[in-house]
């Protein structure tokens, strides 16, 4: 007996939806009977063994037994669940595990064990030559201590809230993968009819040059690390022990960047080493190191030990030390840091201390460094999952006879490169996703992106990817939450996905569970009016007013005139509008607001604390 993948253990089935069973036995023609929750259905299989079942609408509850027979083969699927289930869509902000929150979150997730609360990850698989089908392999994991660490923590803490304001069991599917662009997870065909795609959509076709790609990649790879570790294997043999010359060595301020200083065209290895004193106390109980993040790929030792080490530059650098690597007084630390095509760095305003015995020893300030193995930098790979319809096909269409309450969709980081035409092609992927169902018109929730980057940047494309995020709001039955002040600025993968999940709930409360009258976001721009030298702007989703989150003048608005020269511009809130003005700009003709990669200041919410969408009119004229 054999079915997709994600019918199996712990499953969460969609309630009051038409949901089918689909599966393949050994003989053709044979009588399949399913038995769930007392009421039996049976179908013949055709000639080849395929058979399918459709199962009467569900009411929420378990967990229950689902018995499959056909002949001789029974399959009993346990602790099967009925309740909502989510979609979690897009790149590595959605996929993003709970683990990779703790510096923040910690306390909120101790002890918490949620049973009805399940998750299933699609293996991550492309296709260029069709939809497929089925899953092979997959599994549900239960909300549990064992298992949370790997939900998604956006996805987690969204279920969480709706889970405990209506009691009903809340499936995840988590089908995301980091670095996507938009255009992976859309048809072809449609790919075809908005045009532009047809060259990299046949190239993919030829599996001869996809296998040849990704071995021509790896060989690479191979050979750049085989090169830098042969260079370097004697110094690693050394250089990570306690005992060393630091008069050979040079100092270095950590946090810090290779930028301006001799290490800056370097791509290869630089070793650092730092002596600290821990006291007699701090040898009771776990050590946990955090060297904040670092770029790019790290190997790190404790007095000669290797205690972790990460292959890229993302995620936080969080090493447990084991009981008896650690002795009172004196102890070394060693950090092999590897670039490959990046200026290195120990990333700014992140943790960078030894935590033991309920004490924190900083780590910050000066360490000594040394160049080991000199390489060039090593070429980027193909990534065949950012090539278009590839994860469409090989991770959306598979679920599509999968009954859903709806998607969230955290997407946008990768086409901010090129943010003009966004809203488009969001709206062709809804409509592609809503026609593969054939469910109707499900709920889409959106997250607008986070602040990003140093502020005063002057670079705008993310400003600009989040303007087309709110175009997309006309396509019907979708909503945006928007993490304009979640973010961090040193940090593509902000750590509160708490917030960010109870603002994703609170748009699938009134989207999906019908409390209409719920302000579920902050406000929207949606008209100006021209008013002598000043500009009147309308705004829904006003709620309880409009207010300065912090109580000052408000912030983060400019204005241009007809040169389209934007300047900062006084604002004031006049009921539920707001008046802008610039003394030296008339007649006034434009308004921006939060318009910046990282508008830290912008500073207009509703009395419900949920903070106003950055918006242009321009898009508006």
């Amino acid at each position: 007996m054999k079915l997709s993948g994600i019918y199996s253990d712990g499953m969460v089935l969609q309630r009051d939806a038409r949901v089918i069973l689909r599966g393949q036995c050994s003989g053709g023609g044979q009588t399949v009977q399913i038995v769930f929750r007392g009421v039996t259905t049976c179908t013949d299989a055709d000639p080849g063994g395929n058979w399918e079942v459709q199962l009467e609408e569900l009411a929420p509850g378990g967990p229950d037994e689902l018995v499959i027979t056909a002949g001789e083969e029974k399959l009993v699927l346990r602790d099967v669940l009925v309740g909502d289930v989510w979609v979690l869509a897009g790149q590595s902000n959605m996929e993003l595990p709970v683990r990779r929150t703790l510096d923040r979150l910690a306390e909120e997730i101790r002890g918490l064990d949620l049973p009805m609360i399940r998750q299933f990850a699609v293996p991550q698989s492309y296709d260029f030559h069709g939809p497929q089908e089925d899953l092979d392999v997959g599994a549900w994991v239960t909300a549990n201590p064992e298992g949370l660490l790997g939900f998604s923590a956006a996805g987690f803490f969204f279920a969480k809230e709706i889970y405990e304001r209506y009691g009903v069991p809340i499936g995840l599917i988590q089908t995301a993968v980091g670095g996507t662009p938009i255009e992976a997870w859309i048809s072809e065909p449609t790919l075809r009819r908005i045009g532009g795609y047809e060259a990299t959509l046949e190239q993919c076709k030829d599996d001869a040059y996809v296998r040849a790609t990704k071995q021509r990649d790896e060989e690479r790879n191979g050979q750049w690390y085989a090169r830098l570790n042969e260079v370097d294997a004697g110094l690693r043999e050394g250089w990570h022990q306690a005992d060393w010359d630091a008069t050979r060595w040079n100092e270095f301020e950590v946090p810090g960047s290779w930028a301006g200083c001799d290490l800056e065209s370097v791509r290869g290895a630089v070793w650092f080493r730092k002596e600290i004193d821990v006291p007699v106390a701090m040898m009771e109980g776990e050590a946990q190191l955090a060297l904040g993040t670092i770029v790019d790929a790290d190997d790190t030792y404790v007095n000669g030990v290797l205690v972790g080490n990460t292959g890229y530059m993302y995620p936080p650098r969080r090493y447990n030390v084991p009981q008896g690597v650690l002795k009172p007084g004196k102890n070394t630390l060693a950090v092999r840091v590897i670039t490959t095509h990046n200026t290195g760095s120990f990333v700014h305003d992140m943790p960078y201390k030894l935590k033991a015995g309920g004490q924190e020893l900083d780590l910050r300030g000066s360490w000594r460094y040394r160049v080991g193995a000199v390489t060039e930098a090593l070429e980027p790979q193909t990534f065949f999952h950012y090539m278009p319809a590839g994860n469409f096909n090989g991770m959306i269409a598979p679920l599509r006879r999968f009954p859903i309450a709806g998607v969230l969709w955290y997407q946008g980081e990768s086409n901010t490169g090129r943010p003009a035409g966004y809203a488009e092609l969001f709206r062709d992927m809804v409509r592609d996703w809503r026609e593969a169902w054939g469910i109707g018109e499900f709920p889409v929730i959106a997250v607008q992106l986070a602040n990003f980057g140093p502020e005063g940047d002057p670079y705008t494309d993310w400003a600009e990817l989040r303007e087309e995020q709110r175009k997309g709001l006309a396509v019907p039955r979708t909503a945006l939450a928007t993490a304009i002040d979640l973010g961090e600025y040193n940090d593509l993968h902000p750590q509160d996905k708490k917030s960010l999940g109870q603002r994703l709930a609170l748009c699938a409360r009134r989207l999906a569970y019908g409390e209409t009258e719920l302000v579920a976001s902050g406000p929207i721009f949606v008209r100006m009016e021209r008013q002598g030298d000043a500009l009147r702007l309308h705004f829904t989703e006003v709620g309880g007013g409009l207010t300065p989150r912090d109580g000052n003048a408000l912030q983060g608005f400019s204005v241009c005139g007809p040169d389209g020269a934007f300047v900062p511009a006084q604002a004031v809130i006049d009921g539920d509008t707001v008046v802008v003005r610039h003394e030296q700009v008339k007649p006034p003709i434009h308004v921006r607001y939060a318009w910046s990669n990282n508008p830290a200041k912008a500073n207009l919410v509703n009395r419900e604390g949920l903070p106003a969408f950055p918006f242009t009119t321009e898009t508006e004229a």
